[in-house]
C-alpha cells in the first residue's frame, strides 16, 4: 500500500524540464515490474520519474545520465554539497539585471555547488522554464515575467540530496549508460521527442542536437536490450516515425499535459507513446503498490 504522508515528503523535481513526466507517472509506474536490481534513466531531465521510484523503493541502486553537463552538475552538486547549494542560491536576487549577470558567468569557473546553483537559478526564472543552449553550449533563455519565482525550496533540495545519495550520475551518452544493464535491471528512456510537425521540433537541450540518427540508435539499443532480456521502458511523441521505428515491440498511445511551450495553445493534452521489450511476468509496480 502506498503511504501518503510518506509521498507528502518524497522528494520531487527540483528543476522545470520540457517533457516533464509528472503528468505521466501513472502510465508509466504500471508498465513497471515491483521491483529491480539496478534502474537505469539515461536521459534524466527533471527526474520525475527517478523520484517516484526511489520513494517506493524500486531499485536496489540507480545509475543516472545525461549528456548535458550543466544539468548533471546540478545533481551533482546537491547531491554532494547541498547545504552550499542551498546558501549559493539565498544569495541570488530575482530582477533582470541578476539574472543576466548570472547568465553571463562561465559555469567551468565555478565550483560544483555554485554551478548547481546557477542552473537553478536560471531554471527558475528564465522565460518559461525552458533549458536552450546555442551551439556553442551556452544557455541562451531570457529573463521571464514572474512575480515571485520560488528560487529556493530547502526542504525539498534536502530531500532530493537524500534520495540521490549512492546513486551513480554521469555525463553520458545513453548507449555507455547502460552498457552494464542486464536481466532483473529496468531502463526508462526518455529521449528527446521526435518532432510532431516540420516546424516543432526543439532538442537544444545541449549543444549536441538529437537527431534522426539518434533516434535510430536508441531504437536499435531497445533491440539490443531486449535480445539481452533486459526490461527497457521508452516514451516518445505519438507520431509515424516513431511508430515505425519500434513497430516490432509493444506500442500503447497515452494522454499527457504538457505546461512547458513557447506558444500557449500548444500546452495541454498530447498523444504520447510507450514502448517496452519484454512482457511482464507478474503484477506492475503500480498495481503492487496500490490499496488494496
Amino acid at each position: 500500500m502506498t503511504n501518503p504522508e510518506k509521498e507528502a515528503t518524497a522528494a520531487v523535481p527540483f528543476l522545470k524540464w520540457a517533457g516533464g513526466k509528472r503528468q505521466l507517472l501513472p502510465a508509466i509506474l504500471d508498465r513497471l515490474p515491483p521491483h529491480c536490481r539496478t534502474y537505469y534513466e539515461p536521459f534524466l531531465g527533471g527526474g520525475a520519474v527517478f523520484f517516484a521510484l526511489a520513494t517506493r523503493r524500486f531499485f536496489r541502486r540507480a545509475v543516472l545520465a545525461d549528456r548535458n553537463p550543466e544539468l548533471i552538475d546540478a545533481y551533482l552538486g546537491i547531491r554532494d554539497d547541498v547545504e552550499r547549494v542551498i546558501r549559493r542560491l539565498s544569495r541570488m536576487k530575482h530582477d533582470e539585471a541578476t539574472f543576466y549577470r548570472i547568465r553571463a558567468i562561465d559555469p567551468a569557473k565555478l565550483d560544483l555547488p555554485h554551478r548547481a546553483a546557477r542552473v537553478i537559478y536560471l531554471n527558475r526564472t528564465c522565460y518559461n522554464g525552458l533549458f536552450r543552449v546555442n551551439s556553442k553550449g551556452l544557455f541562451n533563455v531570457p529573463f521571464g515575467r514572474y512575480k515571485k519565482p520560488r528560487i529556493l525550496d530547502r526542504d525539498n533540495l534536502r530531500r532530493v540530496s537524500r534520495a540521490l545519495q549512492g546513486v551513480t550520475i554521469l555525463k553520458a551518452d545513453f548507449e555507455e549508460a547502460v552498457a552494464r544493464a542486464k536481466p532483473g535491471d529496468v531502463v526508462y528512456f526518455d529521449p528527446p521527442y521526435e518532432p510532431v510537425s516540420k516546424t516543432s521540433s526543439f532538442t537544444a537541450y545541449s549543444k549536441d542536437a538529437f537527431g534522426p540518427d539518434e533516434q535510430l540508435r536508441l531504437a536499435k539499443l531497445m533491440s539490443t536490450l531486449r535480445d539481452k532480456r533486459v526490461y527497457a521502458l521508452l516514451s516518445n511523441a505519438d507520431v509515424r516515425v516513431t511508430r515505425g521505428l519500434y513497430h516490432e515491440f509493444t506500442l500503447e498511445s497515452v494522454r499527457a499535459r504538457r505546461a512547458i511551450n513557447s506558444r500557449p495553445d500548444r500546452r495541454g493534452a498530447v498523444s504520447e507513446l510507450l514502448v517496452w521489450t519484454l512482457s511482464l511476468d507478474g503484477p506492475s509496480l503500480q498495481s503492487s503498490s496500490s490499496p488494496k
